[in-house]
């Protein structure tokens, strides 16, 4: 059975629930909740997608998952990151929520991002949605942007250009 998703308004209040492929076909907002994995000593840990999705062979925040159908944003979060990553957070705190809207491999992704960060020094076991994980440092992740910005998928650049402007802002 296809995963069913919750359509939001900008305000993020419920409209309708529809199965995800309608809302991709249509271009209607959904939540996807974003992670972003850091150790103790302050590196990021990026994963690089496989072949068949969005950003492939790039490097992205090692959670992101649409909401599903009356799932609470936390409740999502545990379940993508348990789902993606094999670790069960505990220690997590909200960032900021953002819209990204993109056509990208024949869908329209207007998604209703709810960005959180996971702290722990957990290495992630990866699914078959992505190949490799590298724990990366905040200079690290400057000087690629510098030298390589293709390095880093589309979402992960909005996301670390509205969340971490001291990071980005090497760009």
């Amino acid at each position: 059975m296809e995963e069913l998703v919750d359509i939001i308004t900008i305000g993020g209040e419920y409209l309708q629930t529809v199965p995800k492929s309608q809302a991709h076909k249509d271009g209607l907002l959904h939540k996807t909740v974003i992670a972003e994995l850091i150790n103790s000593r302050g590196e990021f840990c990026f994963v690089r997608q496989a072949g068949d999705k969005q950003d492939a062979g790039q490097f992205v925040s090692p959670v992101g998952g649409h909401a599903s159908t009356g799932e609470a944003d936390e409740e999502a979060l545990v379940r993508e990151c348990q789902e993606e990553c094999g670790i069960t957070p505990t220690n997590y705190k909200l960032i900021g929520k953002t819209i990204y809207n993109r056509e990208i491999i024949g869908r329209k992704e207007n998604h209703f991002f709810v960005i959180y960060e996971i702290y722990t020094n957990q290495d992630p076991v990866l699914n078959h949605e992505s190949i490799e994980y590298r724990w990366i440092t905040k200079a690290e992740i400057k000087s690629t942007l510098q030298s390589r910005p293709e390095t880093f998928g589309a979402a992960w650049h909005h996301v670390f250009k509205t969340f971490y402007p001291s990071i980005y802002s090497a760009q």
